[in-house]
């Protein structure tokens, strides 16, 4: 690539219209969430392996809990989501009293939870100071 095609690549956008910074708090909530999702797949995986109930049982609750956190991830935009997603936090835990060990990976996912949406809400705000400050 030349560096006029670079150059005109980044002239093309509008200098008037900056770029929207991205919520870290969306950020933040979307990416434990799905990472919750995959925790709870491989989960799913152990308590089947150990036979902890019936298996199609294990994979209907196991499948939807893990699909309803990568949909609550997408529903981020809206305040609801962010409420489904802390609503989700309490099966994660409820898992534990089937895979005992959950009770640990859930606790840890749940410190997550809420520190990344108290450090996100806080950063995002001092983004908002910054941008008034800067006029």
């Amino acid at each position: 690539m030349s560096s006029e095609t670079r150059a005109g690549a980044a002239s093309s956008a509008d200098p008037a219209r900056p770029e929207r910074a991205r919520s870290a708090r969306r950020q933040f909530a979307a990416t434990i969430l799905v990472l919750e999702a995959f925790v709870v797949f491989f989960a799913t995986l152990v308590a089947f392996g150990l036979r902890v109930g019936d298996p199609v049982a294990v994979f209907v609750v196991g499948g939807t809990l893990s699909l309803a956190m990568v949909l609550v991830a997408g529903m981020l935009r809206w305040p609801a989501g962010y409420v489904a997603g802390s609503a989700l936090q309490v099966p994660m835990v409820a898992v534990g009293f089937v895979v005992p060990l959950m009770f640990g990976v859930a606790a840890i996912f749940v410190v997550l939870w809420v520190w990344g949406l108290r450090l996100g809400a806080r950063i995002d705000r001092e983004r908002a100071e910054r941008a008034a400050a800067e006029g």
